[in-house]
């Protein structure tokens, strides 16, 4: 697959014809509000065989080649390059599937084992309906070898809700983690409605996992994780609670998301990581947790210190980065999750953790802000979806942060309001999606169901082989 960017003037059929694909294989994937209004900047995802690579520093034109397995001139020829050996970090290139002309004698089994593939993959690249059948000369696309990756995602949809999502995007996750059973003072847990989504879950081989947080609609949970984590006798109790649940319910994996945790509780916290793992482990199941975006050791603050990075990642079977909220609903308008700050918090957390431990934070909801914006003013919340949808609605050209690698728009609404829009698209998840290759991260884990995103979905399974387990 491969990301076109609109420019003035262009129609959706012109775009079409250009990549030699029908107008309704484009609309499948991006599920564009307007077949007849395309916006100047909108990303759209082009279901055409190859990819785009982003030229990484010390990069060149062979190793590029070699990597993907095509000819140097190929890749000059479809990116119509004036020097070859004018290469810059951080330009993107279009790589040319591989293709294989059937030879006489040749079946499908012989030519997977040749390029390193399955016989499924190639069926399914090239659509073919019966693997016995083969005829000599034709072209297949032969799928490369993607990097695997465990994806996560939470979900605070109502339970039915969540089920129907699960349904339908299940087989691209690893676990599915329904947000969140709170604790309460006494070390029991108050109970939701999860019983639907977890037999989603299951029926898509989806791992539930059991997620439990100190945050409520009222409360950041400060006074309540101080009570909780410095009390042996209710660590222990709550970790009673939590294998009950477990056992009950059918949960295979723990989550802890515990937030703003009082300074002088950093310790007590790594104990009862340390708890739950000595405790969980003899049952198979697995502990991990969540983290708050720290870019170092020293970074201090009622969110941050208490979250030791180190011991989560020496303790925990993996961690998730928050990398969002940087954009938040109650400040100025700004980028969600951007890419420049996801990036040194992953370098931290890769300087303190193994990277096969870490999972890296993907938000995927668009914010609108009203301009000029005040304290104490909040941020609507919406779909990426909605988001296009509004800008279009407006008839305004769509920005591109490169630094923040993100998409962002200003409108005028109908009360002569003006508002800002960040959004996510095809080019920001592309850019998250690059950041987890490069890092060789164990996984992605997205902030939250309910929103949706389709062009993300299309591009996590381009980009990544997900692991079930």
């Amino acid at each position: 697959m491969i990301i076109h960017v609109v420019s003035q003037g262009e129609s959706l059929w012109q775009i079409a014809n250009r990549y030699n694909v029908s107008v309704n294989a484009i609309q499948q994937i991006n599920q564009l509000p307007n077949l007849n209004q395309l916006l100047i900047g909108q990303a759209i995802v082009i279901p055409v065989a190859g990819s785009l690579h982003r030229v990484q520093t010390g990069e060149n034109l062979w190793s590029i080649a070699q990597r993907f397995g095509v000819s140097v001139n190929a890749i000059i020829n479809e990116n119509r390059l004036a020097n070859p050996n004018l290469l810059y970090p951080g330009a993107t290139l279009y790589i040319p599937p591989r293709i294989h002309i059937v030879q006489p004698g040749q079946n499908l089994w012989q030519i997977a084992n040749n390029y390193g593939t399955t016989i499924e993959a190639i069926m399914n690249e090239n659509q073919l309906q019966n693997p016995n059948i083969l005829y000599i000369g034709t072209p297949l696309i032969i799928p490369r070898r993607k990097p695997f990756i465990e994806v996560n995602a939470y979900s605070y949809q109502p339970d039915e809700e969540a089920a129907q999502t699960v349904n339908e995007i299940g087989h691209l996750l690893t676990y599915l983690s329904p947000f969140a059973y709170i604790i309460q003072e006494d070390g029991s847990l108050q109970p939701f409605a999860d019983e639907l989504m977890i037999a989603a879950a299951n029926s898509k081989n989806v791992v539930p996992m059991m997620t439990i947080t100190n945050l409520s609609v009222t409360s950041a949970g400060t006074n309540l994780a101080h009570t909780v984590l410095s009390n042996k006798e209710l660590t222990e109790k709550l970790l009673s609670n939590i294998i009950e649940i477990m056992n009950t319910k059918g949960y295979k994996a723990l989550n802890i998301d515990l937030e703003y945790v009082p300074p002088e509780d950093r310790e007590n916290y790594n104990q009862f990581i340390q708890s739950a793992v000595d405790r969980l482990h003899p049952l198979g199941y697995l502990v991990s947790t969540a983290v708050a975006p720290k870019t170092s050791g020293e970074q201090t603050g009622l969110l941050y210190t208490a979250h030791d990075y180190e011991a989560h990642g020496r303790i925990a079977d993996f961690v998730v980065l928050m990398t969002y909220e940087w954009g938040w609903r109650g400040g100025p308008p700004q980028a969600i999750s951007p890419i420049n700050q996801m990036r040194r918090v992953v370098e931290y957390a890769r300087s303190v953790m193994p990277a096969n431990k870490i999972y890296l934070g993907f938000q995927i909801y668009a914010r609108d802000w009203t301009l000029p914006h005040a304290q104490g003013d909040i941020a609507e919340t919406f779909s990426a979806q909605e988001a296009i949808r509004r800008a279009t609605k407006y008839g305004v050209e769509i920005q591109y942060d490169e630094t923040a690698q993100s998409p962002y728009f200003q409108y005028v609404d109908e009360q002569g309001t003006r508002h800002e829009v960040w959004f996510e698209d095809a080019r920001s998840a592309q850019a998250k999606f690059d950041l987890a290759k490069q890092y060789n991260l164990r996984g992605i884990s997205y902030w939250v169901l309910g929103y949706p995103f389709p062009q993300n979905w299309a591009l996590l399974n381009d980009n990544f082989a997900i692991i079930k387990k």
